[in-house]
């Protein structure tokens, strides 16, 4: 059977920017086993599969693989599968809902004369906060030392809004250009909470860098040892979140843009929302721009993917 396949750069709104994404179309009848093999072959940092609903009030159950695990939520592939299938459709829809092993992960898409110009997806579970680490923890993971870390706002923490990841805030843009990943400090801290990776961030940004709120990279086991994400929703609404959480602020929306993959050459803007009830937090969201790189199909025969 031919499978198609799309795949898109996302969080951006330019070619090569953003975090590419491959879109499996027709999924249904693969294994496990198969889409496995199919993301690890793409080697993006994730590959989606389109399966039909198992409850036809939903749009698509999505399957989400890095290259070597499947996960339960994702926040890029769920603005880029939203937006291929957005674009798919005849008509675009004002909403996509996606059966996801988190939850139902809403995703609205926002159109402009019948173009798709961003889609926003709700994280599918609430703010967690789990365990704290000491700065000289978090630094060891980023080649850095404690001094880098800052602790005004909040420790170095695991959180989740359906992915764990630690969450770790750094005293200036020069830190956060300066950080590489280190295996030796990743071990002994990873795994932490179901969390294998940290999001790190700064407020420090220069003027030349705006309209961006805050900085951030991200360092993640891949398939030949710790790598870098160009940009990372999930992790993203997890600490758009946690600030949300610290902010005295009772009502309204808290908005912030936030700046991912510049110091390795593919910039993302990632556009967080998290909505605050009686001082709780009520609802997590991250949208952005994508677009469309390449499409093809392969199909299974005896030997496999061909």
């Amino acid at each position: 059977m031919q499978r198609r396949y799309i795949t898109v750069d996302v969080f951006t709104d330019r070619a090569f920017g953003g975090n590419p994404l491959a879109v499996v179309l027709d999924a249904g009848g693969l294994s496990t086993a198969q889409m496995q093999a199919i993301a690890t072959e793409f080697n993006y940092s994730e590959t989606t599969f389109v399966l039909p609903p198992a409850d036809r009030a939903n749009d698509a159950q999505v399957r989400i693989f890095t290259v070597n695990r499947e996960i339960p939520f994702a926040g890029h592939p769920n603005v880029g599968t939203a937006f291929v299938l957005a674009t798919q459709a005849t008509k675009p829809p004002a909403r996509l809902l996606f059966e996801e092993g988190a939850g139902l992960v809403p995703v609205e898409v926002t159109s402009e004369q019948g173009r798709i110009v961003s889609t926003e997806f709700t994280a599918p579970q609430p703010l967690k906060r789990m365990s704290q680490l000491s700065a000289e923890q978090a630094a060891s993971c980023l080649s850095l030392s404690a001094s880098d870390v800052k602790l005004d706002r909040h420790p170095p923490q695991i959180i989740s809004v359906g992915l764990a990841f630690l969450a770790v805030e750094l005293t200036s843009r020069e830190a956060l250009r300066r950080a590489k990943p280190n295996a030796e400090g990743f071990a002994k801290i990873f795994p932490c909470d179901g969390s294998d990776a940290v999001y790190f961030y700064t407020r420090d940004v220069p003027s030349s860098e705006k309209p961006c709120d805050l900085q951030a990279r991200m360092f993640h086991p891949g398939a030949s040892g710790l790598s870098e994400d160009p940009a990372t929703g999930s992790a993203t609404a997890a600490c758009a979140a946690l600030l949300a959480d610290l902010d005295p602020m009772k009502d309204g929306d808290l908005k912030l843009r936030i700046g991912q993959g510049v110091d390795m050459g593919r910039p993302s803007l990632l556009l967080t929302r998290v909505r605050k009830q009686n001082g709780a937090i009520s609802s997590i969201h991250v949208g952005g721009a994508s677009v469309q790189m390449m499409e093809g199909t392969f199909q299974f025969g005896g030997g496999g993917v061909r």
